[in-house]
């Protein structure tokens, strides 16, 4: 199982793609698109719409998860998010791959184990799970690949369910 996963971001999207192997997880690859000052806002948005595609046809994921927005009381940040998040999901749709979306809670939850985690801690477990030498850059990327555990994690419960289900039923 092979899983892209998006941190969209203001300055930087993150991106990650892991694979499981014998019950291990693994990097393929991660990375972060960064939004140019001297383009318009409308170029940067193709700018992360092509290169997550690209992404997609060169590392053909089975599946996508994208990082919800959290509240903000910045309207104009959150509706900005609301772009990036929206050509992600549409360039992965365009690829025929199904998109998840988790809220930054439930990332940190599947991660860490607490909700309220701090970015270092995301890091660091991230390392681990993944078996990294070093902290994945930029930290969008971290996030991104930390996305991408959560939705594996959620996909092996809901795999424990239904055969437990079976098993019972």
């Amino acid at each position: 199982m092979r899983i892209l996963g998006i941190d969209p971001g203001l300055g930087t999207t993150g991106y990650g793609i892991i694979d499981q192997t014998d019950q291990t997880l693994h990097v393929v690859t991660y990375g972060g698109i960064r939004k140019s000052p001297k383009s318009s806002f409308t170029e940067n948005l193709l700018k992360i719409y092509k290169k997550i595609n690209q992404i997609i046809v060169e590392y053909q994921p089975d599946g996508c998860a994208v990082e919800n927005i959290f509240y903000h009381q910045n309207k104009k940040t959150a509706i900005i998010m609301g772009h990036v998040r929206g050509v992600a999901m549409v360039a992965a749709a365009e690829q025929k791959l199904p998109v998840h979306e988790y809220s930054p809670k439930e990332v940190k939850l599947s991660i860490v184990g607490f909700g309220a985690a701090s970015k270092l801690q995301i890091q660091a477990m991230v390392k681990t799970i993944l078996h990294m030498d070093q902290v994945p850059q930029p930290e969008d990327a971290a996030d991104a690949l930390a996305v991408a555990i959560c939705h594996y994690h959620r996909l092996k419960l809901e795999r424990l369910t239904v055969s437990h289900k079976n098993r019972s039923g």
